[in-house]
């Protein structure tokens, strides 16, 4: 049901970090083209201002380094050969790459030892601690932790449910029947879910098949053609999973649903429920009442409890009312 993809560990090279943020960062490569092949292991940025003072107690040259208006004009106070030995004890071949803030000019010892030592040297328009935390942004989201779903994600009344079950149950055919009711697809057969701020999770799917959905009988249908724009979204917020199955007589299905399930997706816990399937149940109609019911829930309604405790309380009056039946069952 599930093939691990990766699990925060970023492949994003340099030069790839570079065409993708480039107009957003407003970054310019000023010198060191040979380490745009270098790839970022670490999601991290530092500003090496210590550092450039000579302190390199626990210094790690593997995250991107930071140069902002204090840096440099530290720099710029050094004599040339301290300057340049400060530099060479923070610019080791490990740096995957240095950023000038605020548009400042590097010293000519930076571009030159940057060049040698093939650490990609890029200048930024933008102020230090928003380039600074724009980039802790990025590299948090591309090293955060992805795994891929068999079933098929949809949205319905604002809330992500991933479908699962096993081939041909119907979950696609279920999807289409969410969708004809106003609902939206999100993605069919393979599900990307990405662990995002470390608190929720988030599904999209591939390129090749985004808007896609397989019918078994009919074939591949372009949802955003056949519904409309409305009926598609890119990537939505995963709040519930349910399992499509084949209806088992043998099996004891939950009648009153006072046992809340979840499964656990990278270190998370989401709603999980079975929906056993039959000829005559209106597994749309199903489904969208298991949605309803978990909206809810969430506003701390919650049908089961409230029928358990009225239970309860009528067996009380009843054992009240019948001391020998309550004598009986003492």
């Amino acid at each position: 049901m599930m093939n691990k993809k990766s699990h925060g560990q970023s492949r994003v090279t340099i030069e790839e970090f570079f065409k993708g943020n480039k107009e957003n960062l407003q970054l310019t490569l000023v010198a060191g083209h040979g380490g745009m092949k270098k790839r970022i292991r670490v999601p991290e940025v530092y500003r090496p201002g210590l550092n450039l003072a000579g302190y390199l107690r626990s210094y790690s040259p593997r995250r991107i380094l930071i140069f902002g208006r204090v840096e440099i004009e530290y720099l710029r106070e050094l004599e040339p050969k301290m300057r340049l030995n400060r530099l060479k004890g923070i610019l080791s071949k490990q740096v995957p790459a240095l950023i000038v803030a605020r548009r400042l000019r590097p010293p000519k010892e930076l571009v030159e030892l940057c060049t040698l030592r093939d650490i990609a040297l890029f200048r930024s328009s933008q102020p230090t601690m928003a380039l600074q935390s724009q980039i802790t942004v990025i590299l948090a989201e591309e090293f955060s932790p992805v795994v891929s779903y068999h079933g098929t994600l949809v949205e319905a009344f604002g809330v992500g449910v991933l479908i699962q079950g096993d081939s041909s149950v119907g979950k696609s055919e279920t999807a289409l029947g969410l969708i004809e009711r106003g609902h939206r697809l999100i993605s069919d057969d393979v599900v990307k879910v990405k662990k995002k701020e470390g608190s929720y999770l988030e599904g999209s799917g591939p390129d090749l098949t985004r808007h896609l959905l397989e019918i078994r009988g009919i074939g591949i249908i372009n949802v955003a053609h056949l519904y409309g724009a409305v009926c598609i979204s890119e990537n939505k917020r995963i709040d519930m999973i349910v399992k499509l199955e084949e209806w088992d007589d043998d099996h004891f299905y939950d009648r009153v649903g006072l046992e809340e399930k979840y499964l656990d997706i990278l270190g998370l816990k989401v709603p999980f429920h079975v929906l056993p399937l039959k000829p005559g149940r209106d597994v749309v109609l199903l489904l969208e009442t298991i949605v309803l019911n978990y909206r809810l829930k969430l506003m701390g309604y919650n049908s089961a409890k409230e029928f358990n405790v009225k239970l309860l309380d009528a067996i009380a009056k009843q054992q009240v009312h019948h001391p020998r039946t309550r004598k009986a069952l003492t």
